[in-house]
């Protein structure tokens, strides 16, 4: 927009529109020139300008680190708690948390519409993080007073009594609240954060790659000492850790509140990409002009969408430029219907929309085998050798291992491979999907060790837990090259409008990965389970299954994905190639 706006006061640097108004009293008449008011807006943005900064983006890197303290003290131990102090199988606890985790990342779309349409980024954040906070602490009273008895309880040891149908319905609201909160505002703050940067490519890929380093830093926390005490049976005691980390969070946020850069909501994103496909559909038997500057666009230097910069025309999906095709009935019309006519700029939102589909899609397994970490690693780790000595290690915290391997990939990354070596945002996603699938590959190998030192009338197993360090470490270095790749390139190829849309793009991934994880669950156990002889490959006792089989089916999906991931890459280079409209 300020390009737009620094252009439209080059051509008029010479010319001065005197505009008279007369006063109510007649006594008096005032000239005012259009220039004073292009000043003004000037010197508004320029005000503008002066806010945000690092100093407010790494206040933001606090809330985020904070935040995810939060939500990883309830989340990353939720498996053992349903197992151990709501009394579910392994099958349906892994099903349930893999529900969870998918929703946690599709409120993220609803945050992202709710920022981009109505509210804007800082209300957005704000809202949802108040619903965080809500959460965490309804989750630490049902705890206290209905879930954890006798105290102690749920410790691998010390058995649970049988839990209230209150006490049940009141645990799902909060943390279907804490998913919500969560959820909301996460792919929001990470493009609030990067409004607060100039227009800087290398300043904004470094802010997202510090960002999931703060993700990662909080997790740390949550993984070690929360866990460690969560596992020993002091579940509201590490919930109430949770609670204090989310209201510092939140006051973190707000303490800055007036040095924010902010930047306006767009309007309502989806109703406009809708409406170009629904103006195409009725638009079918329409000749195209062959110029493009036939095609419809309002007048001036901004576009129509409040918020955004005009976007120029490109010669990608053409047959969408009909719905910008102006016809006789549309200039018969008083008023512009948008169901039939679209603007240029509002086509090539469109446009950028199918443009990241055939990447979007391909991610989706890869966010299957991230959220096994939170759920069959977990379990399998349970069914381990978890001494060290005389010292126990909780079978959630093994998930450090991965925390340590994002340090070490993000730290590699920017200061060793990235001066010399600049893999694009598809490159790297692609790098991060081989990387999974060999974390995969030493999830099923570890598996298969597990199974071969059973020992006869025992649950663990003689294995120890420290196998499962490579598969969690080839998840961390997956992790930095796939998800910070993909924030990257969803948010750098999204147009003005549609940003928090595109950044959530990601979460979204994340969401359907954990539900596409849910329903393998129920296949494969429908399919394998053939009664006592044949409990299936996640049965309850987890020494009479053939979880190994499992982790390979996801490695050779995966596979399979990689391969269409090359393809939609290739296609993605094609169509973004030459191109000025995102």
């Amino acid at each position: 927009m300020l390009y737009y706006y620094c252009k439209e006061r080059e051509s008029a640097t010479n010319l001065e529109v005197a505009e008279v108004v007369e006063v109510q009293d007649d006594q008096s008449v005032v000239s005012h020139t259009s220039n004073d008011s292009n000043l003004q807006k000037k010197m508004m943005k320029k005000e503008e300008k002066k806010k945000g900064g690092w100093t407010n983006a790494i206040i933001l890197l606090a809330n985020q680190g904070l935040a995810t303290l939060a939500f990883f003290g309830v989340g990353v131990n939720l498996v053992l708690f349903l197992t151990r102090v709501m009394g579910q199988g392994n099958a349906e606890a892994a099903n349930n948390v893999s529900k969870w985790t998918g929703t946690v990342y599709m409120f993220s779309l609803v945050g992202a519409f709710l920022s981009d349409s109505y509210w804007g980024r800082y209300l957005t954040c704000t809202i949802f993080q108040v619903i965080f906070v809500i959460g965490v602490g309804l989750l630490s009273f049902v705890s206290w007073f209905f879930l954890i008895k006798p105290r102690g309880c749920g410790d691998g040891n010390l058995v649970c009594n049988p839990t209230s149908s209150l006490g049940v319905a009141i645990f799902y609201l909060s943390v279907y609240l804490v998913a919500f909160g969560y959820g909301g505002h996460q792919p929001t703050l990470a493009t609030f954060g990067a409004d607060q940067l100039d227009d800087d490519q290398n300043s904004k890929a470094a802010f997202f790659s510090y960002f999931y380093f703060a993700l990662n830093v909080g997790a740390l926390f949550s993984n070690t000492i929360l866990v460690y005490f969560e596992d020993k049976g002091l579940w509201t005691e590490g919930f109430l850790v949770s609670l204090g980390s989310a209201i510092v969070a939140l006051v973190a946020f707000l303490a800055p509140t007036k040095q924010y850069r902010y930047v306006k909501p767009c309007g309502n994103p989806l109703p406009r990409v809708a409406q170009v496909f629904v103006a195409t559909a009725r638009k079918w038997s329409v000749v195209r002009p062959g110029s493009p500057q036939d095609l419809y666009e309002v007048e001036g230097p901004e576009s129509a969408i409040k918020g955004s910069r005009k976007i120029f025309h490109s010669s990608k999906f053409v047959f969408l430029d009909r719905a910008a095709v102006i016809t006789e009935n549309d200039r018969n019309e008083t008023r512009s219907n948008a169901w039939r006519l679209c603007s240029v700029t509002q086509v090539e939102e469109a446009k950028c929309v199918m443009k990241l589909l055939p990447i979007w899609l391909c991610t989706i397994i890869y966010s299957v085998i991230f959220t096994q970490m939170a759920s069959l690693f977990v379990e399998q780790g349970d069914v381990m050798d978890a001494f060290i000595g005389k010292f126990h290690i909780p079978a959630a915290s093994m998930s450090v291992f991965d925390i340590f391997s994002v340090f070490l990939s993000t730290g590699l990354y920017r200061h060793v491979i990235f001066p010399y070596v600049r893999p694009t945002e598809l490159m790297r996603m692609g790098i991060g999907l081989i990387i999974g699938i060999m974390s995969m590959v030493a999830a099923g190998l570890t598996e298969i060790q597990r199974l071969k030192r059973i020992v006869p009338g025992q649950k663990e197993s003689e294995l120890s837990i420290l196998w499962q360090i490579p598969q969690y470490v080839l998840v961390g270095a997956s992790e930095v090259f796939m998800y910070v790749g993909q924030l990257e390139f969803f948010n750098g190829q999204a147009p003005d409008g549609l940003k928090n849309l595109g950044s959530s793009l990601c979460m979204a991934s994340m969401a359907l990965g954990n539900y596409v994880s849910s329903l393998m669950v129920n296949i494969v156990m429908a399919i394998t389970k053939r009664g006592e002889h044949s409990p299936g490959w996640i049965p309850e006792n987890l020494n009479e299954g053939h979880m190994d089989r499992f982790y390979f089916l996801i490695a050779a999906l995966a596979a399979i994905d990689f391969r269409c991931f090359f393809i939609g890459r290739r296609l993605s280079l094609l169509l973004f190639r030459n191109s000025s409209a995102c």
